[in-house]
C-alpha cells in the first residue's frame, strides 16, 4: 500500500495520476521506496515529452513548418 503522503502528492497532479496508470511499475517502485518520487516525475516528463530538449524540438519543428509554408506561398504568388 502506498504511503498517504505520496498518494496525496500524486492526487494533486492529473498528469502524474495518468502516468502511474499507464506505467504501473512506478506504483510498485513508489510503494517500496517513496524517495523515488523525483525520479518518477523526471520519467513522466520524458514520457510526456515535456523536457526542455523536447520543447526546443517542438518549437524548431514549428518554425521549420512555418518557413516551408512561407516558401510555398511565395512560390505560388510568383507563379501567378
Amino acid at each position: 500500500m502506498m504511503r498517504k503522503d505520496v498518494y496525496n502528492y500524486l492526487e494533486q497532479s492529473k498528469e502524474l495520476q495518468s502516468f502511474i496508470r499507464e506505467q504501473p511499475i512506478w506504483y510498485r517502485k513508489l510503494t517500496r521506496d517513496p524517495s523515488q518520487i523525483q525520479a518518477m516525475e523526471i520519467a513522466a516528463l520524458h514520457y510526456y515529452k515535456k523536457t526542455i530538449p523536447h520543447q526546443v524540438e517542438k518549437i524548431s519543428n514549428g518554425v521549420q513548418m512555418a518557413s516551408m509554408m512561407m516558401t510555398m506561398f511565395q512560390t505560388m504568388n510568383n507563379q501567378s
